[in-house]
């Protein structure tokens, strides 16, 4: 098993897209179609967990987020509007520069960087939010990525984690579906060896002092041409785990 979390094909498939970032009609139309269920979900699950006024313009602004794998800064930029202060990482120093360009286009201040999650683990840095969304599908030595992601959450602080489970209907329309058929991804975009269900990763972050604290699904409408949370998990996931404060080990 590698040592690094660090796929060198995946980090060069990115990174030949990276341009792409911002076009809602580009190759990352589909992540863009995605993002508003996964900010709504982020949003009120951290209002929620940290009691925050969820009317003010900026609840987030004592909230510290890392977003792992930013790719070109699609959560990045809302979670900073909404007040928080945020860090961005990823493997790819191209995704890196434009997600920086954008951010300053916008006139948003996010701390970019171009690492891993291992890496900044071992500064001993920690936030009160991880995000961990479309990326554990990509990345290698998975034990090594989300130990390593879990070491950066604060104690009492939480994990989203967003991910394709690995069943016979995400295959069909995941990959068959969505990169064969509709052409809505490029081919190749997934593995679907790389897919986890979802008991796999939580047992892996239990290990690592994270508990389970609330999972859904995330389904498409062809009639709505939208994603909804659903109960059904087979295909889109999201989970939300939560570091242990130190009094309940």
């Amino acid at each position: 098993m590698s040592t690094s979390t660090i796929n060198k094909d995946e980090v060069a498939k990115f990174t030949t897209m990276a341009q792409e970032w911002w076009d809602p009609n580009g190759k990352f139309k589909p992540l863009h179609k995605f993002n508003p269920v996964r900010l709504a979900y982020i949003r009120e699950q951290i209002i929620a967990h940290f009691a925050l006024d969820g009317t003010k313009r900026e609840p987030f602004k004592k909230i510290s987020i890392l977003d792992v794998g930013c790719g070109g800064g699609l959560l990045c930029e809302p979670m900073a509007r909404l007040g928080a202060k945020v860090t961005g990482i990823d493997a790819s120093q191209k995704n890196i520069s434009i997600a920086e360009i954008h951010a300053d286009a916008s006139s948003l201040k996010i701390n970019y960087k171009a690492t891993t999650s291992e890496d900044l683990a071992k500064n001993k840095t920690q936030f009160d939010i991880v995000l961990n969304m479309e990326v554990v599908e990509h990345v290698d030595n998975v034990p090594l990525y989300l130990a390593s992601c879990a070491k950066l959450v604060k104690p009492g602080g939480l994990m989203f984690v967003s991910t394709l489970n690995r069943t016979a209907k995400s295959f069909a329309l995941a990959i068959v579906g969505a990169e064969y058929v509709l052409n809505w991804l490029p081919k190749g975009t997934h593995d679907y060896n790389k897919f986890l269900t979802p008991d796999e990763i939580i047992s892996m972050l239990k290990r690592n002092d994270m508990k389970v604290k609330d999972k859904t699904g995330v389904t498409y409408s062809p009639l709505k041409d939208k994603w909804r949370t659903s109960r059904d998990m087979s295909i889109n996931y999201m989970l939300l785990m939560e570091k242990q404060a130190l009094l309940e080990k």
